[in-house]
């Protein structure tokens, strides 16, 4: 599972880095306005150039001008995700040529020694002029010019930024099932993490990092590999500048890239937030098996026969999006029920790499369609001729159709629910894609 790659937008105020980032991603993700700082926060995504895909992220300006507001600590957000980048886009204003500014901002880039690529935007001209040389002044090399709101110039760029995307060494995946421990501050992660590791005493290859940074150790339990990837607690924006505050949610991006499944620990002592269901989100955007591990199980009081039901229903209302996640009630502080999670770790990863024959899958099909006939839809009714299972990460099933805008949702719900329930799927997200049969 190699690492897509990291790439930071950086730049002054008002030089066009939120445009430039919507016209990558193709999206508009990020507020533009003709507002120097209105990017506050630290904004990412994936996008893909030639089949190549990488995380993209945008920062604030960073200015000389310490009393402007929010300056320190978008100065200081826009360090962290350079400090996460493994390629930095310098952005710069054609219209306005070099300012004091881009002259710091060279100066920080300088000490990165991390590859860098000049980018003049606002550039609408069609041949490009002996006047862009002096931008080449701040020793970055030749710059390219684009015009992120026309899109001109972004092939070049694009081709450069996967030029340097390829030469990042490939971090070749360990065996066994690989985990990440995700959640906000406090929750109890590395204490679940020492209770795993300290049950085990089978440290394959401990990788040093601080407990802000990504951990992964390999362990092994009974006969099983498994490599857990602690990562620190996703702070929230408001607290995401505090001084000491090296950690940033691209390190925990990163992190649940290269897991397998992904574990959200939840404190079982106070109710779910915001924060919660965000950090859940990612993962969940990333196409991760989520199981919802309740640590502090023995600091909850007054429990009887029915607490943990009620507790699991409560819980299950905030992530509606996660029905098919497993839940698994823990005491990382008394080492109390890990058992239970391996068992829940090793089913999960056994339902990823389960394969069905497509003869069966097809039979399953026919007697779904007989019991429950595809509604009336879009002026036509859905008939699927037949089903395979791609080989993937995450269970897939292509179904050939007469026309894929006569599915509903809620047929589509119903064929999953009958796959699930069949071939037990439980536990693990499943995509299912419509194709016209020619």
């Amino acid at each position: 599972m190699a690492q897509k790659g990291n790439v930071a937008i950086v730049g002054r105020p008002n030089v066009g880095k939120s445009t430039l980032f919507n016209r990558i991603i193709k999206n508009r993700l990020s507020i533009v306005e003709d507002t120097p700082g209105v990017t506050r926060d630290r904004i990412y995504a994936f996008s893909e150039w030639l089949t190549r895909e990488f995380l993209i992220i945008d920062t604030g300006g960073i200015t000389l001008n310490n009393t402007a507001m929010f300056a320190q600590k978008i100065k200081m957000q826009a360090e962290i995700a350079i400090e996460e980048a493994d390629i930095i886009i310098f952005v710069l204003s054609y219209k306005e040529g070099i300012a004091p500014d881009d002259e710091m901002i060279a100066k920080i880039l300088y000490q990165t020694k991390k590859p860098v690529i000049l980018v003049i935007n606002k550039y609408d001209k069609q041949e490009k002029e002996s006047e862009l040389y002096e931008y080449m002044t701040l020793g970055f090399g030749e710059p390219i010019a684009v015009s992120a709101s026309h899109g001109i110039g972004m092939g070049d760029l694009l081709d450069q930024v996967i030029s340097y995307l390829d030469q990042i060494p490939v971090q070749s995946k360990t065996e066994g099932i690989h985990f990440s421990l995700i959640g906000k501050p406090n929750v109890g992660k590395s204490s679940l993490t020492n209770a795993i590791l300290g049950e085990e005493r089978v440290i394959v290859s401990p990788i040093a990092g601080t407990t802000t940074d990504s951990i992964d150790t390999v362990f092994k339990r009974n006969t099983q590999i498994y490599t857990v990837i602690d990562t620190a607690g996703i702070r929230r924006k408001g607290k995401i500048y505090e001084k000491l505050e090296k950690y940033s949610v691209i390190r925990t991006v990163s992190s649940i890239e290269r897991s397998d499944l992904v574990l959200l620990i939840i404190d079982g002592k106070i109710p779910i937030t915001d924060q919660d269901t965000n950090i859940a989100g990612i993962a969940f955007e990333q196409n991760k098996p989520i199981i919802l591990v309740v640590n502090k199980w023995d600091a909850v009081t007054e429990k009887d026969d029915q607490s943990m039901q009620k507790i699991e229903k409560s819980i299950r209302g905030y992530f509606k999006y996660l029905n098919y996640a497993k839940m698994v009630f823990v005491s990382a502080l008394e080492k109390k029920r890990l058992h239970l999670l391996f068992q829940t770790i090793d089913e999960v990863y056994d339902r990823l790499t389960q394969r069905v024959k497509t003869s069966v899958l097809n039979e399953i099909l026919v007697k779904a369609q007989l019991l429950n006939p595809s509604p009336d839809f879009n002026g036509g009714r859905l008939k699927i001729y037949y089903a395979t299972q791609p080989d993937s990460m995450i269970p897939t099933f292509i179904m050939f159709c007469n026309n894929p805008k006569y599915i509903h949702f809620s047929y589509k719900r119903f064929l999953e629910n009958q796959i699930r329930e069949y071939f037990a799927f439980d536990g693990v997200p499943m995509k299912i894609l419509f194709r016209e049969r020619k």
